[in-house]
């Protein structure tokens, strides 16, 4: 798949990098890469996934744009108010790379219909704000095969990891699924909702751009994926961990117990 002058230009930078050049980024171009929610996590990922030169996006949500989200949702416009965001976002990537296609996706993801649409995508990428969709997804990749990056979002932290549970590791060990990270979800009403906990907007532009470094770095091929690892960040002090993890013979998707 050949660029044409008008990429070779707008992605020259990546052209010069060695660790990207033009397999690279003829790689990004041929993608198919799911982002589940155009919200606070979704919006940078979506921007940068779009500048990267990611063939096609594919959008999944079913809300529209509020006046509270343009604090962090930084896709969508004071225009956008009442438009869908999967709208509202795939108008923003048309502005900014018209090399990318959109398909929107305005519905929810459910365990029912999750593995038949993450199957049409090369790699998934979660920023929803459930436990209930995480699972979802999560185990619809482990299902059909494919990559996933997920995070999330505290008041002043955030986490990322990345998930291969259907491949092994290069001792030929299974890969971690996100059950063996988070075996159960939390109790009903532990984690307060965005809207009465509150979230530190550029927070989000941070962990929704660290998302998409993940993606851009597993489909060019270049760098450590976070399997196994999950990066923690704390923007109170600007200080970022890593925590190791590993497969639990005891879970449910792959385990064996």
């Amino acid at each position: 798949m050949a660029l044409a002058p008008e990429e070779i230009e707008r992605y020259a930078r990546h052209l010069v990098l060695a660790e990207v050049g033009g397999p690279g980024q003829n790689r990004l171009k041929a993608a198919r890469v799911l982002v589940i929610g155009a919200g606070g996590l979704g919006a940078p990922l979506i921007q940068y996934l779009a500048a990267a030169g990611i063939g096609t996006i594919g959008i999944v949500d079913d809300d529209t744009v509020s006046l509270s989200n343009l604090q962090r949702q930084v896709i969508h416009g004071t225009p956008d108010l009442g438009r869908p965001k999967v709208e509202s976002a795939g108008d923003a990537v048309a502005r900014l790379n018209p090399h990318v296609a959109v398909v929107a996706h305005p519905h929810r993801i459910t365990p029912e219909n999750a593995v038949d649409l993450i199957a049409q995508y090369d790699l998934v990428a979660d920023g929803s704000d459930n436990f209930a969709t995480r699972y979802a997804v999560s185990d619809a990749c482990f299902h059909a095969g494919r990559p996933l990056v997920t995070a999330a979002l505290g008041r002043f932290d955030g986490s990322l990891t990345t998930i291969r549970a259907h491949e092994t590791d290069a001792a030929g060990h299974p890969n971690p699924t996100y059950r063996c990270l988070f075996p159960e979800p939390p109790p009903a009403g532990s984690i307060p909702p965005c809207a009465e906990a509150g979230v530190l907007g550029a927070l989000a532009g941070v962990m929704g751009s660290l998302m998409a470094m993940e993606v851009i770095r597993a489909v060019a091929g270049f760098g450590e994926p976070l399997v196994g690892r999950l990066l923690m960040v704390d923007a109170r002090s600007m200080r970022f961990e890593t925590l190791q993890y590993g497969w639990d013979p005891a879970n449910p998707l792959s385990g064996t117990v």
